[in-house]
């Protein structure tokens, strides 16, 4: 049986074709940024990377009809050195102890795989919008490279938006001491107003799908200037060194 709140964010997916190219957009840049061959999806959620990637294995920690495996991001079911890639959309976050997270991708990839995830960014500007109309937390002094053991029947959608932009900000240096062999290829800023704009996956939405392709042009070009300001996303690639 699919999660309920599975089935109500495809059904909002379906509904919503603004938010729909929005994702392809975030699909597209992640695919991009991938290997040939083999790839899983962790978080895979609605499952709709198939459209942009093919083939790959779709995996959640919720059970749902179109999904491949049922898994936790901290203990993967998978043999060493199984996938080329690894991609996540909105995953991190949710992650309750990262450090075992990263272990296991590490474990799982081969030697030159890759790890491509979007998450959210913290920005001054995401910052405040996070904090006045977002139910997800911000917590600027967690540290998520903390020990320990995953809580049981912890929810799964209990997030800290903040822990991507602390690993790959200021906490970068503890993440590659920890992680030696996960070596950071790029680190970019997205989302400046098509997403917000967009509601994500609320009934609501202010911009109509014939202007998200402008706007997301747009964005690219404003993203030097204004990344660092107002960026929504992250965009992280990391690389499995041999």
């Amino acid at each position: 049986m699919s999660a309920p709140t599975l089935l109500a964010h495809r059904a909002l997916w379906e509904g919503k074709p603004a938010l729909r190219a929005i994702y392809h957009d975030y699909y597209r840049r992640m695919a991009q940024r991938t290997r040939p061959g083999r790839t899983l999806e962790i978080g895979a959620g609605t499952g709709w990377l198939r459209e942009c990637l093919g083939d790959v294995i779709l995996s959640d920690v919720q059970s749902a009809a179109w999904l491949d495996v049922v898994a936790d991001a901290q203990l993967l079911p998978f043999k060493a050195a199984s996938f080329d890639n690894i991609v996540m959309l909105d995953v991190l976050h949710h992650v309750e102890r990262p450090r075992l997270f990263f272990a296991e991708a590490e474990r799982v990839l081969k030697p030159g795989g890759r790890l491509v995830m979007i998450e959210p960014g913290i920005t001054p500007i995401s910052h405040l919008i996070f904090r006045l109309f977002h139910d997800e937390p911000v917590d600027l002094s967690a540290d998520p490279l903390m020990g320990g053991a995953p809580t049981p029947g912890r929810d799964p959608y209990a997030a800290n938006q903040a822990i991507p932009s602390l690993l790959f900000g200021p906490m970068r240096a503890g993440f590659e001491r920890s992680f030696p062999r996960l070596k950071l290829i790029e680190r970019r800023t997205l989302s400046l107003f098509a997403y917000p704009l967009s509601g994500g996956y609320r009934r609501f939405g202010l911009i109509p799908l014939c202007l998200i392709r402008p706007l997301l042009r747009l964005e690219d070009a404003l993203m030097p200037l204004l990344g660092r300001f107002m960026a929504f996303r992250l965009l992280i690639a990391l690389e499995r060194a041999s």
